[in-house]
């Protein structure tokens, strides 16, 4: 089949050259199946989908193909905790224990929320064992967030949580919502639904198997030629942080399922996210706009734009071994991973999902695919993906100049 018959979907007069860049990530970028939507300054401008999303069975991608998207799901997540501040149920300079009290144990009675959503409270891991039964207990579970006992002094340094940043913030939005719902719910009650936008953190039993994307890993010699000799190092150590953040107790395994693909009727909202491409685009216009449809306010979003602060020893991640930003749940643009201008928020996943707003474009965007990459900096399907999109609405502005990352960024896969 010719890479342009697997190409399906919509591009707005002017965007042709991404519908011609996301070909390419077919021909020349070993793009398996995906989708890329954006919107600009509200409209939908770019809906493109194609290849396929079994490996195995050929079975092609389709208009409403949904896949996992690991991290990416963390800045979904943090939408949800958006909406509380916007609601006057959250201050993000507060105390953690100020609304949930049980939290104020073995030193982390100090912890802002801005620090926790920073990936600075030093809540990386977790001491005691943690399986499927106690994820799904969202009870059970928060005595053991409670219990556990910050690496180091809050604030001193980074180190990415994981998949621990969406259980702690999943009780804590469970504390401040007057109804106590989930994360995961509140998202579909007070996000997903309002909009429209078919994505899910609590993936409900009722979605097909036929609609889900299966993932395909990245080869062998891919990993060792194109991912850091140090990080596979540590991700293969049992004692390192990265491994205990991301593979140990209870690790990213818990996401997936194989009789479902994906694991239903549980939240890991910093990692079980599940949805199409326009999707999260469609949510990320609505903060680049102004937030009309969700009753943002102001204050909130200029919260989200605003620069990260850093921990007492800076950015530079004692997990993921570089230099990243990250400000209220979200990934800000950095000199190892940029996107958008420099208000952008977003957060990207493992193998090459992003999703991001850009208010000062206005622009909403998202990636997803199921052929995973090595790699942690920008996946270079996106990247040629992103380059077209804002070369197409400002080509020689400074926003399209500061989403240019590195040129290694830039080499095909």
């Amino acid at each position: 089949m010719k890479v342009q018959n697997q190409i399906q979907g919509y591009v707005r007069r002017g965007f042709e050259q991404v519908r011609e860049a996301f070909a390419e990530n077919f021909a020349r970028r070993g793009e398996l199946g995906g989708a890329c939507c954006a919107y600009y300054r509200g409209e939908k401008v770019v809906d493109l989908w194609g290849g396929v999303r079994n490996k195995k069975t050929g079975e092609h991608w389709q208009e409403d193909t949904m896949v996992l998207i690991w991290s990416a799901t963390k800045g979904l997540a943090a939408m949800t905790l958006a909406v509380a501040n916007s609601r006057g149920w959250l201050d993000y300079d507060e105390r953690v224990c100020t609304y949930w009290p049980e939290f104020a144990r073995n030193g982390k009675e100090n912890i802002t929320v801005r620090q926790l959503l920073a990936h600075q409270a030093g809540l990386f891991a977790l001491d005691e064992p943690v399986d499927r039964t106690i994820v799904a207990d969202l009870d059970r579970l928060a005595v053991v967030l409670a219990r556990q006992k910050p690496a180091w002094e809050p604030g001193i340094y980074q180190a990415y949580h994981a998949l621990t940043l969406g259980f702690y913030t999943g009780e804590l939005l469970r504390r401040i919502d007057p109804q106590r719902r989930s994360l995961g719910q509140f998202f579909q009650d007070e996000i997903a639904a309002p909009i429209g936008a078919d994505v899910y953190i609590r993936v409900p039993p009722s979605i097909p198997n036929s609609r889900l994307a299966t993932l395909a890993s990245p080869g062998p010699l891919e990993m060792l030629f194109r991912f850091p000799a140090r990080m596979t190092l540590d991700l293969i150590n049992r004692q390192s942080k990265i491994h205990r953040a991301l593979i140990a107790n209870p690790g990213v395994a818990i996401c997936r399922d194989q009789k479902h693909v994906y694991a239903r009727d549980l939240e890991v909202p910093a990692g079980g996210g599940v949805g199409t491409a326009r999707a999260i685009a469609r949510a990320y216009s609505v903060f680049a706009t102004g937030g009309r449809e969700l009753n943002l306010n102001p204050a909130t979003l200029r919260a989200l734009s605003a620069p990260p602060i850093p921990a007492t020893h800076g950015f530079y991640d004692q997990c993921l071994l570089r230099d990243l930003r990250f400000s209220l749940g979200f990934m800000k643009p950095g000199p190892v991973w940029s996107f958008g201008s420099d208000c952008s928020f977003g957060s990207a996943g493992s193998g090459g999902a992003l999703g991001f707003a850009d208010p000062e474009a206005g622009i909403g965007y998202a990636y997803v695919t199921s052929q995973m990459r090595a790699g942690l900096t920008a996946d270079p399907r996106d990247v040629a993906l992103r380059h077209a999109v804002y070369a197409a609405i400002r080509p020689f502005s400074d926003a399209f100049l500061r989403s240019l990352p590195a040129s290694t960024d830039m080499q095909p896969g």
